[in-house]
């Protein structure tokens, strides 16, 4: 019985762990946004906004872009669920976007690259994430 139990909770979780968010793959997946978006300290605007402090920011607001109306008038503000649809499918999310990208739709590769973003502040600084995408307290990282 114990053998048994041991089993399904191994298995259970390796699941978890292979649907959990990677930062380190994210970033790999981001190199298919590079051609229009940057992050990190040194990001500006390019053919798209800076991508820096995106989650609880409200969508079209990254000062110098300009972006279509359907990006300003959405109200949207950027979490994991909007992000997620969004990515899966930019045209769908907001008609009238001006990004051209066709969407990610590999749900993995979608966990990852909120996870890389996640770990870029409003300014840039790049902060240490945990394994499942959390982000660590200062006092831990100096750990």
């Amino acid at each position: 019985m114990r053998i048994l139990v041991l089993a399904i909770a191994a298995g259970f979780l390796s699941s978890v762990s292979a649907s959990a968010q990677d930062a380190a793959a994210g970033e790999k997946v981001f190199a298919r946004c590079k051609a229009c978006h940057q992050v990190g300290e040194k990001a500006k605007n390019a053919v798209g906004p800076v991508l820096n402090g995106l989650f609880g920011r409200k969508s079209g607001t990254i000062e110098g872009f300009n972006y279509s109306p359907a990006n300003k008038d959405s109200g949207i503000i950027w979490d994991e669920a909007t992000f997620r649809e969004y990515i899966e499918d930019p045209k769908a999310k907001i008609p009238g976007t001006k990004m051209i990208f066709p969407g990610l739709k590999n749900p993995q590769q979608i966990d990852d690259i909120i996870a890389y973003l996640k770990q870029f502040d409003a300014n840039g600084k790049k902060a240490e994430i945990a394994p499942g995408g959390a982000k660590l307290a200062k006092a831990q990282v100096a750990k």
